[in-house]
């Protein structure tokens, strides 16, 4: 079950891209959209990813920074940012350590075989660092829009 609407975010920090870091300190002040996704350049995360980069500049003019969590590494970010011109924070969690945190690193199932793994999951985070919306097991068709939908019931 992911981390209930109303409550604080769970302090983080960890590496991006780029040699940078990232913690939830960084998210005061600012509308946060902080999304959870399995792995870099497979089919769905890339198309999560596009979406957010194709509507990062409107996303700004609300004042919203997006911010992307995978276990993958920093290496694998880079390379991941570069072929698909993103242009936002990548934050690498190889110990699960912010996904577990945030209730996205569960027990999943593949043609019969159990594994753990990133649930696909958003929470939005208002300027004072408090979860406002989470959506979970996302669908990456309209994702974003429903994301959008969202800010504007909070006024960003």
């Amino acid at each position: 079950m992911a981390l209930a609407e109303g409550t604080k975010a769970p302090a983080f920090k960890g590496a991006t891209d780029g040699n940078g870091s990232f913690a939830l300190k960084d998210c005061k002040g600012l509308w946060t959209v902080l999304y959870f996704y399995p792995k870099d350049d497979t089919t769905a995360c890339t198309a999560e990813a596009c979406d957010f980069r194709d509507s990062l500049k409107r996303l700004k003019r609300k004042g919203v920074q997006v911010v992307g969590v995978s276990p993958d590494s920093v290496v694998s970010h880079d390379k991941f940012k570069k072929k698909f011109d993103l242009t936002f924070p990548l934050l690498s969690d190889p110990d699960h350590s912010i996904c577990e945190s945030f209730d996205v690193w569960k027990e999943k199932s593949m043609y019969g075989r159990t594994y753990m793994g990133v649930v696909r999951t958003t929470y939005l985070i208002d300027p004072k660092g408090v979860i406002t919306r989470t959506f979970e097991k996302v669908k990456v068709k309209g994702h974003v829009d429903a994301v959008f939908e969202a800010l504007s019931e909070f006024g960003a």
